[in-house]
């Protein structure tokens, strides 16, 4: 791979095997396993995606719910697999994909920014370093040791952001998480975004807001039923996308 290529994507197809009939429970789904009795429909998620994504570049990716952006993000991330296809990563990736990924609701704020941490490869003393930063950031200090399953979605949303990018990553991967923000935090989120890719991070974005992936994003691509329908500029595909 070129030394400038950070993330590439060949003819990548997803496919996920989905019951094909209602079972109740996980003895009954057992049974009919080893019964051969349990029937499965093949679903192809993403079919044939292939594009390069070059070091400090930021792409958009947009489409309705269901088109396959969410399970590109996490194949690229190494979350899932291709079931034909390749893709190849050079560098560290950052992902925020899903809110509550990497985190456990029964522990603390404080608990967690640990445990979140060590999950994306920082060790202590480095978190120890980090952690007023973090929280201040993230402006939860008032409930630092408040169960993490009494946030609100928006909480976990900017202490997830703020974790996740208190270094500066080689690849940062967001996944709506700045729907769940108010809007003072998604400015919060895009200056510290346009600060990362300033400094050389390549940034994957998934956003419902054709606004918001034209502000961040050089470049877009629309999915549409798991298929590439149009990648080049993002104001161009946006617009495209608007219009359709």
């Amino acid at each position: 791979m070129e030394n400038d290529i950070k993330i590439r994507v060949n003819d990548v197809y997803v496919r996920f095997n989905m019951a094909s009939e209602r079972v109740d429970n996980i003895k009954e789904y057992v049974i009919k396993v080893l019964k051969r009795q349990l029937l499965f429909q093949e679903f192809i998620a993403l079919k044939g995606i292939s594009f390069d994504v070059r070091a400090g570049e930021s792409w958009g990716f947009i489409g309705s719910n269901g088109s396959g952006k969410s399970t590109l993000l996490k194949t690229i991330s190494g979350i899932l697999k291709p079931y034909k296809g390749s893709v190849t990563v050079n560098g560290s990736i950052s992902p925020l994909i899903e809110l509550g990924a990497g985190f456990d609701g029964n522990m603390t704020a404080r608990e967690n920014v640990f445990l979140n941490g060590c999950v994306l490869g920082y060790s202590e003393s480095f978190i120890r370093e980090k952690f007023d930063e973090i929280i201040d950031f993230a402006e939860v200090r008032d409930f630092l040791d408040v169960p993490l399953k009494n946030f609100s979605s928006g909480m976990a949303a900017r202490l997830g952001f703020s974790i996740a990018t208190t270094v500066k990553p080689d690849i940062l991967i967001c996944d709506e998480v700045l729907a769940v923000g108010d809007f003072k935090f998604q400015e919060k989120c895009e200056k510290r975004m346009n600060e990362l890719l300033s400094g050389g991070t390549t940034l994957l974005f998934v956003s419902h807001s054709a606004e918001q992936v034209k502000r961040m994003c050089k470049k877009a691509i629309w999915i549409d039923h798991g298929e590439m329908r149009m990648i080049g500029d993002a104001s161009e595909v946006c617009e495209a996308y608007k219009n359709s």
